[in-house]
């Protein structure tokens, strides 16, 4: 396993001689990300395990569903998606993965923007990925364009209790068609429960003010589901992550989901969102035009913030992955931007549009 994941440090062995003189704020970010990356041989020794999210932008399969408006992504569609580019997207997407674990495979890996279980297990089984034992978990939503999200867990160090998709129904909409809430109860090092959820709520089409109520209303029924569980349990370690398509300043996150900055005073209950330190940065996982966003995020309950003994997130911090291969120069709006697959139906073949975000989990005797 070292010699599969280790290979990870000759990606990485150029990182801080990159210089990104127009954005700085990146830089300083792949450097935060470098440093603890070079730490991971450390991180095993602790046993810490890392858990991730990663939005693949657009992982269809070449065939066209009948039931979902996915035509562009076939070999006669708009964007000409070939076997080939499929095939090139999945050694990129596998080769990221590889860079995410560092010396290791990362534990529980959460997804969006997938087409259906197929693609995941393509993903495995065409990279160096089919050497660990990962599991899949997908189910389809109802989403027009037929996106979904899902997971891939290491049977060696995850214990599933049980898994649950919820589905959204938006009372004020009663048409909406978006991506159910993957819920996933599991236990780790063999004494610890996890409660996870992984999101890719309502996107700002429309505007991001008249589409925000969309995304409000996902985050009650977190917030329902949430307290449901603290109501059982008030140190519960709960983790939710995802790409909101908010940001941790905007409405949902902190009047509905109740999401804190690390700093603010915490009560049982609680959440932290522990992306405020780069949002406050101006650091993101995806840029429009000029602007870098935070979209995708983790967030978690007090204890595993708090916590002196037991499952606690290591360094109090969340991670993102922004590689060298990630990213590419920013001709229009100087800096960088993320190395994506398409720009509009022009194929660039990249990786994605958002970066992977990661937290790594310790047990503290």
């Amino acid at each position: 396993m070292l010699r599969l994941f280790g290979f990870a440090f000759l990606l990485l062995s150029g990182w801080c001689l990159q210089t990104h003189a127009q954005d700085s704020l990146f830089l300083e970010s792949a450097q935060d990300n470098r440093r603890g990356l070079l730490q991971a041989h450390e991180r095993l020794s602790r046993g810490a395990l890392r858990l991730g999210f990663y939005n693949l932008e657009n992982l269809f399969d070449t065939k066209d569903d009948s039931l979902t408006r996915d035509d562009e992504f076939t070999p006669t569609g708009m964007k000409g998606w070939s076997e080939w580019r499929f095939n090139e997207k999945i050694a990129n997407l596998g080769k990221t993965i590889i860079g995410l674990g560092g010396w290791d495979a990362p534990t529980i890996l959460g997804f969006c923007e997938v087409e259906n279980k197929f693609v995941l297990e393509k993903l495995l089984e065409q990279t160096g990925l089919e050497r660990v034992d990962y599991q899949i978990i997908h189910e389809d939503s109802p989403d027009r364009r037929g996106i979904d999200v899902g997971l891939i867990y290491r049977a060696d160090q995850v214990q599933i209790i049980r898994h649950k998709y919820h589905r959204i129904h938006y009372p004020a909409d009663p048409g909406l068609r978006t991506r159910d809430i993957l819920y996933l109860e599991a236990k780790l090092f063999d004494q610890d429960t996890i409660h996870v959820f992984f999101n890719h709520w309502p996107s700002r089409w429309g505007g991001q003010q008249a589409s925000e109520p969309k995304r409000v209303f996902v985050a009650s029924v977190i917030r329902h589901l949430s307290d449901s569980i603290f109501s059982l349990n008030p140190q519960a370690n709960i983790l939710i992550t995802g790409d909101f398509n908010d940001e941790p300043g905007d409405k949902s996150l902190v009047e509905t989901l109740k999401a804190k900055k690390p700093e603010d005073k915490l009560r049982p209950g609680d959440f932290i969102n522990l992306m405020y330190p780069a949002f406050e940065k101006g650091i993101g996982t995806e840029k429009y035009q000029a602007h870098w966003g935070l979209l995708d995020q983790w967030i978690v309950s007090q204890p595993l913030f708090l916590r002196q003994e037991g499952l606690v997130i290591d360094g109090g911090q969340a991670r993102i992955f922004n590689a060298p291969w990630l990213v590419e120069k920013d001709e229009k709006y100087l800096g960088t931007k993320p190395f994506r697959t398409y720009a509009g139906p022009n194929y660039l073949g990249g990786y994605s549009d958002h970066f992977p975000v990661y937290i790594d989990l310790i047990r503290r005797n």
